[in-house]
């Protein structure tokens, strides 16, 4: 059995971020409730995050708890933020056929 979590984040409400997807993201990997944890940062959820210091320290936080922090391309670069989140340390990349393949894999997926 796959022991890994892929957390697709798309929304661009802070309190979503902060809330729910943050909060469940990181504690999931702290407490080892996954062995492989993922962020995958998808549409509106980059702009927000390319804005947002408090927002950019989190995910930082992640990064040090080895969270797995992914941005979509076409996302990043329709907002104009892949610089910004590539500053970030995030690796940003094309992610249709990586989101694919974790559907079509034993990977659990859930979605904010």
């Amino acid at each position: 059995m796959q022991d890994k979590l892929a957390v697709l984040w798309t929304s661009g409400d802070r309190e979503v971020a902060l809330k729910m997807v943050f909060m469940y993201t990181y504690n999931a990997k702290l407490y080892q409730w996954w062995q492989d944890v993922q962020l995958i940062i998808w549409g509106p959820s980059s702009k927000l995050l390319a804005q947002d210091a408090e927002l950019q320290n989190y995910v930082q936080k992640m990064m040090e708890a080895e969270v797995e922090v992914v941005a979509c391309k076409a996302c990043a670069d329709s907002f104009e933020v892949t610089p910004d989140l590539e500053e970030l340390g995030i690796e940003v990349k094309y992610m249709g056929k990586p989101l694919t393949e974790i559907l079509k894999s034993d990977v659990k997926l859930v979605t904010f």
